[in-house]
């Protein structure tokens, strides 16, 4: 109680539901004392986006303070799609006053949220079939030959998923290669195991995490036509031709077809630009002369002036700091919902339970945290999934958030000390005194949303709703992973020199 409060504690947890009366509001989450830091889409960096969108931080802030400064451009947002736009906006005018501001305490959080795959890119040479959905663990190396028939399930489901992996038949006789195509674009890989394959429920339940690493969801979301681009197993009876993708796969299906690499960091700014972390955006207005930036600088608001503005956040926040918006564009932007992740860094005290454990990398079916993976000489990384997958990618993200964001720091240590003791524990592992630290980044708002199929009509052929939400308003441009339909990564750098060029004289 001794702690001073600044006027940030006001606009989430327990203060707000006392002055504000904002009963529904949850408690302030701080980290616990120990070796766990929380780190990413943190209450504190969430605290004022939320209060935005609740109606409730104007009544707290106070008046704006102007700081006098004035800046040739100011980029919201101080992810990949932010720098980038920042290193381009440099590289045509070298001599140009730039600053970015970002709601996180650190922009180097940004950087550990890596590009979406390099979980699959390694695989996974082991599975977890864990007490979640088999009733006990068994851990089964996939390197040795014969690993179908360790598993611990159902007789019926160990033949299905020998003949899904070694000679499956063709599932659509008599259909041309478009009408198969598109009957699996009208399919998630979980439909297609059960109601087109006829698979034992043991079956679709051991494959049901297999797209969670790389796309935030389960195979209940993940689309058919993705995983038959993917290589998973159950299509090669359908004889359908490798060397092309489909229309229907999505933008990151496509591109790890063609082999191209995962879109890389932006440009190092080389202190060309200022950037101030924990300075969360809440209003931006044209004028004039110049557009005014209005930021929370954790006691009051500040504002600068900005001859452009490039909004490289989340688009479903844009409607919140630009209130002018047409209600078409602010309906579009609303649309973008991201997908939650966690990711864990636990360094080890002995790593030598890992090494005696035999594997790389390990794949649950159905506990909380879905992928393990040691990184010598000491560390493990662990990824976990949130979204509903059953409920969808956008509506699973939705929900899976608001569970996350209402989930203790002290129950995501439980669950993972607790899975590393499950894994590790048969090998002489001690999950009290053998962790040195844990580092959790959490993230409500992870992975951009990427048009697929079956879950977006309109894609491939359009209108996307990313093109209703961008362009220029004024002096100021939309940009952000969200507003371009591409991979993930290469959405970001796509979006930012986009964004530079509406905005170019």
């Amino acid at each position: 109680m001794d702690v001073p409060m600044t006027r940030r504690d006001f606009f989430d947890g327990i203060a707000v539901s006392c002055v504000a009366g904002a009963g529904n509001a949850a408690p302030k989450l701080l980290d616990p004392p120990g070796p766990l830091t929380v780190r990413g889409d943190t209450s504190e960096a969430l605290s004022v986006p939320h209060a935005l969108r609740d109606g409730r931080f104007w009544a707290h802030a106070g008046p704006a303070v102007p700081t006098g400064e004035s800046y040739d451009l100011v980029v919201v947002g101080g992810g990949r799609g932010g720098r980038g736009a920042a290193a381009e906006w440099l590289r045509r005018h070298p001599a140009a006053s730039v600053l970015l501001l970002d709601n996180h305490e650190t922009f180097d959080d940004h950087e550990t949220l890596e590009e979406p795959g390099t979980w699959e890119t390694a695989g996974f040479d082991a599975v977890m079939c864990d007490e979640e959905s088999f009733g006990a663990d068994t851990l089964v190396s996939t390197a040795t030959p014969g690993w179908i028939d360790r598993l611990p399930i159902a007789r019926r489901a160990r033949r299905d998923l020998r003949a899904l992996h070694e000679d499956p038949p063709d599932w659509f006789p008599g259909t041309t290669a478009e009408g198969r195509l598109e009957r699996l674009a009208g399919l998630t890989y979980s439909a297609f195991l059960r109601e087109v394959c006829g698979a034992h429920p043991d079956a679709e339940r051991f494959c049901r995490t297999m797209s969670s690493a790389e796309w935030g969801y389960d195979t209940r979301a993940f689309g058919a036509i993705d995983a038959w681009g993917t290589g998973y197993p159950g299509f090669a009876g359908l004889g359908l031709s490798r060397a092309e993708p489909s229309r229907y796969n999505s933008p990151t299906v496509r591109r790890h077809w063609h082999g191209r690499p995962p879109a890389t960091a932006a440009p190092a700014l080389d202190g060309r630009a200022r950037m101030r972390a924990g300075s969360p955006v809440v209003s931006v207005r044209n004028g004039p002369a110049s557009a005014t930036v209005a930021y929370f600088d954790g006691h009051q608001v500040r504002t600068v002036e900005a001859g452009a503005v490039i909004l490289a956040c989340w688009s479903a926040v844009v409607p919140y700091l630009l209130p002018g918006l047409p209600a078409a564009r602010r309906r579009a932007l609303r649309q973008a919902a991201r997908v939650p992740l966690l990711e864990a860094t636990v360094r080890l005290r002995d790593p030598g339970a890992w090494r005696r454990l035999g594997v790389r990398s390990v794949r649950w079916t159905g506990a909380y945290w879905c992928a393990t993976a040691f990184t010598p000489p000491d560390t493990v990384r662990m990824l976990a999934t949130p979204c509903r997958s059953e409920l969808g990618p956008a509506a699973g993200s939705v929900a899976g958030r608001k569970e996350l964001l209402m989930t203790p720091y002290e129950t995501l240590e439980h669950t993972v000390r607790g899975q590393l003791a499950r894994l590790l524990g048969p090998a002489g592992f001690d999950p009290g005194g053998g962790i040195a630290a844990i580092t959790i980044h959490r993230w409500g708002h992870a992975l951009a949303p990427e048009y697929c199929r079956p879950w977006h009509a309109f894609y491939p052929d359009g209108p996307f709703p990313s093109e209703a939400a961008r362009g220029r308003f004024g002096r100021i441009a939309i940009a952000g992973s969200d507003a371009e339909p591409a991979a993930r990564g290469e959405a970001a750098l796509k979006a930012a020199l986009r964004a530079v060029e509406e905005l170019a004289p």
